[in-house]
Formats: C-alpha cells, sequence, structure tokens
C-alpha cells in the first residue's frame, strides 16, 4: 500500500507493477494554485496534462509517477503571465525529470563515487541514470557555508605532482576543510584570508610563500608552525650534510658493541652473479662521469639549476654531487629475509668441517625442510670456498668481485637521517651502533648531539603536560649553538629558524599544529584516486567540502 503521505501535496489514485518497475498514478490534492509571479490564487482550469518524473525505488524496484497536473488562468489585471502549472515544491522542482529526494539521492552517490562508478551503482540500487547526469547534480548542490573563523589550517596538496599544486584550507575548530585553492601563490592565499576578517590562528608549514601570505593577508593572527614540518626540515637538514660527508664515515670502523654478528645472521646480500656486478660497474661508472661534470661545472661558476638543465639531472642529485667531499657510493642495505636463513648456522658448521660441495649441501638442507633450489645454496658457498670447485672453468677462476668481508656496512645518508633524529629510548640496536660508529668523527659527533638535542625538544613540547617551563628560551640556547658548531647545514637551518622565529616558538609554546590540515590531504589524495585524477578542479573542490 501507497501513502497518501509519501507523495507531498498529491493524492495517490493507482499503483500500476509492471516488468522491473513500478507506476504511481497521483493527482494533486489542492483545489487552486497561485501563481509564481504575484501570488494571486487562482481557480480556472486551463488544462490538464501527465507528468512522469522517477522517484525513488520501493522494495528493490524502479519508481515512476504518472502526475495529474493542471494548468491555471491567472486574471490579476497587473500580471503580466496569462497562464501557469500548479507547483510541487516539496516534491518535484518545474520541468523536472526526476523528484527532489531522487536527485538528492543520486548527487550523493556521485560525491562518495564520482560520475562513472556512481552511475553503475546507482543502475543496481533501481535508480539508473548516466555519468554526466550524476556530475551535473553534483555540481547543482550548495556548498556549506564558511560562516565565522578563529584558527585556520594552511596546506598545499598536488594538482599534478612536482607541476601543480594547490591549497587546502581547514577550519581548526570545526575539523573540516572550508575552500579549496588552485593554487598556493602567496597573493591567492592573502586575498583568501583578507575575504575572512576574525582570522586569529593560522597553522602551516615552513612554506615562505604561506608565511608571506598570511602576514599580507591576516597580520594580526599568530602564526604557529607544524611541529612535524620542523622535524621534517631537521631530517632533511641532516640527510644533506650526511650526502657530503658519507664518504669520510664509511671509512670508519665498526664497533664491537652492538655489531657482534650473531650465528647465522647476514651482514650483506648473498653475491650476485657476474652479469650482474658487471652491470653495477657500469652504472656506477656512468654515476662516476656525471659526478666529475657536475664537480667541473660548479667549481666553474655555474648556478644548480643551471647545471641540471644542461645534464638532465634532478636538482636533488646535483645539489648531493656539488656538495659531497667524495664521490658518493651507493651505500650497502642491510640484507632482506631468504628462505636460506633459518638454515646458515648448519651450513656454516658444515663449510668449517670442510664441507663445500653444494650439491651435497643442498641435499641435506632438503632432509631438513629447505624448499629452496639448489642455486641459492649455490650462491651461498661460492663466496665462501677455500678454493676452486673441481669443474670450474678457467675463466672463473680469477674472480671478479670482492672478498665478502664481515665489516657491516655503513647505512645511508637517509637511514642514518631516520637514526639520528628518533627518540633515543625506540632506537633499534643496529641504529644505536651505527649511531655510535659516526660519532667517532668528531663534527659528526658535535652534529649529532645537535640534531638530537633539537629533536628532542619538539617532542617533549608535543605534551602540554610533559612542555618545559621555558621552550623559547631553550631554542633561543640551541641556536646559538647551532650558530657556533662550524656546520654549515646546521647554521643554515638555524638561520632558517631565525627567519621564522615567531611561528616556531608559538610552535613550541603552543598546542595548535597543522596535523587537521595533513589528515583531510591524505582524504583528498583518497578522493582524487577514486576519480583517477581525470576531474577538473570544481568537481574536486565540490568533493571535499560536500562530503566533509
Amino acid at each position: 500500500m501507497i501513502l497518501s503521505s509519501s507523495l507531498p501535496g498529491c493524492v495517490v489514485d493507482q499503483v500500476i507493477r509492471r516488468s522491473g518497475h513500478l507506476i504511481i498514478v497521483a493527482h494533486v490534492r489542492r483545489e487552486r494554485g497561485r501563481c509564481p509571479d504575484c501570488s494571486a490564487p487562482s481557480s480556472a482550469v486551463h488544462s490538464r496534462y501527465v507528468r512522469h518524473p522517477a522517484d525513488l525505488p520501493s522494495f528493490g524496484e524502479a519508481v515512476r509517477l504518472r502526475l495529474m497536473v493542471r494548468r491555471f488562468y491567472c486574471h490579476h489585471p497587473s500580471c503580466r503571465r496569462r497562464t501557469f502549472v500548479e507547483s510541487l515544491p516539496r516534491l518535484l522542482p518545474p520541468r523536472a525529470r526526476r523528484t527532489g529526494r531522487l536527485a538528492r539521492a543520486q548527487a550523493h552517490v556521485g560525491l562518495s563515487l564520482g560520475g562513472e562508478a556512481g552511475a553503475r551503482l546507482s543502475g543496481h540500487l533501481a535508480m539508473a541514470t548516466s555519468p554526466d547526469t550524476v556530475l551535473r547534480l553534483v555540481h547543482g548542490m550548495t556548498l556549506p557555508p564558511i560562516g565565522p573563523l578563529r584558527a585556520v589550517g594552511i596546506d598545499d596538496w598536488a594538482i599534478r605532482k612536482g607541476q601543480t599544486y594547490g591549497t587546502l584550507l581547514v577550519d581548526l575548530d570545526r575539523r573540516r576543510p572550508i575552500d579549496l585553492l588552485p593554487d598556493r601563490s602567496s597573493t591567492t592565499v592573502a586575498a583568501w584570508l583578507r575575504r575572512h576578517p576574525g582570522i586569529a590562528i593560522i597553522t602551516r608549514d615552513r612554506s615562505s610563500e604561506y608565511a608571506r601570505a598570511a602576514t599580507m593577508g591576516a597580520p594580526a593572527a599568530l602564526q604557529v608552525a607544524d611541529r612535524w614540518h620542523l622535524l621534517l626540515n631537521l631530517r632533511q637538514a641532516v640527510e644533506r650534510w650526511l650526502g657530503r660527508v658519507h664518504g669520510r664515515l664509511r671509512r670508519l670502523p665498526s664497533l664491537a658493541a652492538g655489531e657482534a654478528r650473531r650465528p647465522g645472521q647476514r651482514l650483506r646480500a648473498y653475491r650476485r652473479s657476474e652479469a650482474e656486478i658487471a652491470v653495477g660497474l657500469d652504472s656506477r661508472t656512468r654515476r662516476l662521469a656525471a659526478y666529475e661534470d657536475v664537480r667541473r661545472r660548479f667549481q666553474g661558476g655555474e648556478t644548480l639549476l643551471a647545471i641540471a638543465r644542461h645534464t638532465g639531472l634532478a636538482r636533488g642529485t646535483v645539489r648531493k654531487y656539488a656538495q659531497a667531499e667524495s664521490f658518493p657510493e651507493r651505500a650497502a642495505r642491510r640484507p632482506g629475509p631468504s628462505r636460506l636463513d633459518p638454515y646458515l648456522a648448519h651450513l656454516e658448521q658444515r663449510m668449517t668441517e670442510g664441507c663445500e660441495n653444494a650439491m651435497e649441501l643442498w641435499r641435506e638442507l632438503r632432509e631438513r625442510g629447505f624448499a629452496g633450489t639448489h642455486r641459492q645454496v649455490h650462491r651461498f658457498v661460492a663466496e665462501r670456498r677455500t678454493r676452486p670447485a673441481r669443474r670450474t672453468a678457467r675463466k672463473w677462476l680469477v674472480r671478479t668481485s670482492p672478498p665478502i668481508t664481515d665489516a657491516i656496512p655503513l647505512p645511508s645518508p637517509k637511514q642514518l637521517a631516520w637514526f639520528l633524529t628518533q627518540p633515543v629510548e625506540g632506537r633499534l640496536p643496529h641504529a644505536t651502533a651505527a649511531i655510535g660508529r659516526i660519532k667517532q668523527d668528531p663534527e659528526a659527533a658535535r652534529f649529532g648531539e645537535l640534531v638530537q638535542r633539537f629533536a628532542a625538544l619538539v617532542r617533549i613540547c608535543c605534551d602540554d603536560d610533559s612542555r618545559p617551563s621555558d621552550p623559547a628560551g631553550e631554542l633561543d640556547l640551541w641556536l646559538d649553538a647551532a650558530r657556533l658548531s662550524g656546520i654549515p647545514a646546521l647554521e643554515t637551518f638555524a638561520a632558517g629558524l631565525e627567519r621564522d622565529g615567531a611561528a616556531v616558538r608559538a610552535a613550541l609554546t603552543t598546542s595548535w599544529s597543522n596535523g587537521q590540515a595533513e589528515g583531510q590531504i591524505s582524504r583528498l589524495k583518497m578522493l582524487k584516486r577514486t576519480m583517477y585524477g581525470r576531474a577538473g578542479f570544481p568537481l574536486l573542490r565540490r568533493r571535499v567540502l560536500l562530503t566533509a
């Protein structure tokens, strides 16, 4: 049974069931209509006709209305309209082919899934429509009002990574995004801030563009630098310095404490084939030639950007080559897991006893449950033989690969930067051992101490209960120590903090952060991926703001 109240302003006359859908026959309940121009009532019927709008599905079947509507005369002498159709604002907009509630349902499906996916789901829900119609309904939805603002978070997002960027603004009090801007220039952001006076707090990353925009658009607002970005900038500075001196640090001896090899533990990957070794040597030759070319150009007075354009290298690679004390070799990675790892102790014991027959050792491992091939055992045995095998070809008697040693390789600059900026109490043993090894260098020891001190200060200020009584004073002491350290990387980092001093001090003394904006950026990326990156900026803006 279909109740009349389910069709506001209408009376249901009949329900007809056809194959796959329902037809609801109804007419308007009112006896007279009201002119939309002059609002004068009229009961003089001009004519009648039937509208066939679609409605929300019922019992899993599509619903189509057969609605009888009337056209009335307007007899008001000052009205230019002669006839008008009775309206049903609660059910059906003028000239619409679907009811308002069906349009809202399809629009919300489009907000969640986009055009193509939304149209496919609507078909399964008995609300069939086209992808273009779904997007048109989304574009027709009213954006939520922004309202008064007190605290705003600003962050950038990639429209096309590495090429075009936009700006996301978040209401920190209501915890929702309030606007998307098509670029991240200080002019655009400052103009938006001027249109919304009353903003007292602005959280942002360390971008100079956003700092300039906040100063121009809301000069009275308190700017707060994000603490996560402070640690990120610190780690980037540490990585750049380590990349410059990594060749010197690799020559430092390994420390026995914390680095002793356990039985069956691998310190490096298994030996590569001769073809793989040759490919690696060719790659090193090309990188060495590029390094020497960059050094020659840089010493000749060319800028880093000009060198990048001439050589085709990334600017980060050019900066690394230009600032390195020696050719930056690729750091050896810690070995990953292998099927052979549980059997290393047995293999080493058997080779100590003098067995160097790889096939015999492989058969022994198979009896112990080893599921790998004999090639893995061959590669393990080949790099530990005390003498060549009987059937070794003459061309392989001279080894082209370096001998296997038990020396633990120094982690890469990126890994060391992570180790130095991590909390001391949460470090793994191998990270502690690596830091102890590089601290044998006096400059690295001073550098590491200052880095850990700043990272600890930022982390302790994240907790209101454990925040020191004078974090700004401790920051000033650290800046003085960094300026006097004699390490260019730290001096440059400290100078950047000084330029952004007010926002950095606010980050250490207040509880505001830009974490909400970072979370909304992650949500924005998810919406972009659901549209395969092909949606335009207006549609993405609506989906971000309307689904918040």
